[in-house]
């Protein structure tokens, strides 16, 4: 299995995804608390031209909750990354942290049900672009 989840948008621009994305993540109960543009950074810092990147850190507070009930350490695996990205052959892709592979090196039977429940929020995301 692999550590992330993705999904190939057709038709789309890189804006319009984005936007699709945040909504995607709000119907699922996730709000967007962090964004780096990951082309404007790189352009900034060392003068390297890349092409459209963006990194989401969304967060489901209840979920993000729960986990910290069960292992207050587990705040280093949160927020949950949402890659939207413009690919070298121009489509745009939207890829996202696999919880249940992320969550293995620390799975307890609480935290591997909080990661399944996180991975199917998240699949759902990417069903509905």
């Amino acid at each position: 299995m692999e550590f992330y989840l993705a999904k190939t948008l057709t038709d789309t621009s890189f804006e319009n995804a984005l936007d699709k994305v945040t909504s995607a993540l709000k119907d699922q109960g996730f709000g967007v608390i962090t964004e780096i543009d990951v082309k404007d950074t790189l352009k900034k810092k060392i003068d390297v031209d890349f092409r459209k990147y963006k990194i989401l850190g969304a967060c489901n507070p209840a979920l993000a909750h729960q986990a910290l009930e069960s292992n207050d350490k587990i705040g280093i695996m949160l927020p949950c990354n949402v890659v939207v990205q413009e690919t070298p052959e121009g489509k745009i892709e939207v890829s996202t942290v696999n919880p249940m592979e992320a969550m293995k090196p620390v799975a307890t039977p609480e935290l591997e049900k909080f990661a399944d429940e996180v991975t199917q929020h998240l699949q759902s995301v990417l069903d509905v672009l």
